[in-house]
């Protein structure tokens, strides 16, 4: 059975976004698209006796929310099977619960009734940190949204939690058509023979080199089984996560990695993941390595 994509719904402008940006990711793979919609109305609701005939408010309103995000994912594409589920459970449960078996999870920027200026929603950073699928949160412009650059990036990082992350990217940049630019940030150690101009330049261009052989290590295997796909090398001079960010500006998804470690809950979502999952400028993809 094909596993689908879910898409967390809860009636925000955000998970709105999500559910556009849903429809087009499952229309680019092929995938059939699940919506979700967490509610404990039941918990609080079913064990009380009634003589009312009316159903509770809840109820109805998440009835409703389901509805229209089924309803506006078939007109955005008819062609993409979407269903949507009322789930009896706390938000980021129920999301980490269907991500078991998903092929991805999607979630806003932000949920219903949480602060305008926040840059990013407690439900959107549990699931990206603790799924064991890829998790993609919607953000950013809309030109982004939309694709209109063309043009997935990945940063690549120390280890191997790197290698899901370049895979999941070169999948999106071949099925959306449009080219891959692969990011290895490098930085000249602060003590680095600061009164040496000329030891500084060749140490500077030692690990330039450096980042390009981890770039040309990192994508050697996913080039050759994703031949078509255009593919820029670009080792960039600069704290990771600020280069990282840069990068977005132009971008339609970045993709990181993040490992899960042996004797921890979750996925360790260190200072890069952190920063693009809040001041990304196109939509974000979390994909963890499993080891």
């Amino acid at each position: 059975m094909e596993l689908p994509l879910v898409v967390g719904v809860d009636g925000s402008d955000s998970s709105l976004q999500a559910v556009d940006w849903a429809v087009d990711e499952a229309a680019h793979h092929g995938l059939p698209l699940r919506l979700i919609y967490a509610s404990l109305w039941e918990r609080y609701e079913g064990g009380r006796p009634s003589l009312s005939t009316e159903r509770p408010a809840e109820e109805v309103m998440a009835q409703h929310i389901i509805a229209s995000g089924v309803e506006r994912a078939q007109r955005r594409n008819p062609a993409v099977k979407a269903s949507g589920e009322v789930l009896p459970d706390e938000a980021v449960s129920a999301l980490l619960r269907a991500g078991s078996e998903a092929w991805g999870v999607v979630t806003g920027s932000r949920g219903r009734g949480e602060l305008a200026g926040l840059l990013l929603g407690s439900v959107s950073l549990a699931v990206a940190a603790r799924a064991v699928c890829p998790v993609i949160v919607v953000r950013g412009s809309e030109e982004s949204r939309q694709g209109a650059f063309a043009r997935v990036v990945v940063g690549i990082g120390d280890g191997a939690e790197s290698s899901a992350a370049v895979r999941f990217a070169f999948r999106e940049a071949e099925a959306r058509g449009g080219a891959l630019t692969a990011v290895r940030a490098w930085r000249t150690p602060a003590h680095a023979h600061v009164d040496h101009p000329l030891i500084v330049d060749d140490a500077a261009q030692a690990h330039e080199e450096r980042a390009s052989v981890n770039l040309d290590d990192a994508l050697r295997q996913a080039a050759r089984e994703h031949a078509s796909v255009e593919v820029r090398r670009r080792p960039a001079e600069g704290p990771a996560h600020r280069v990282l960010v840069q990068a977005s500006a132009d971008a339609d998804l970045i993709i990181i990695g993040a490992q899960r470690r042996h004797g921890h809950v979750g996925l360790q979502l260190g200072r890069v993941a952190h920063a693009l999952l809040h001041h990304s400028q196109c939509p974000v993809a979390v994909v963890p390595q499993r080891v």
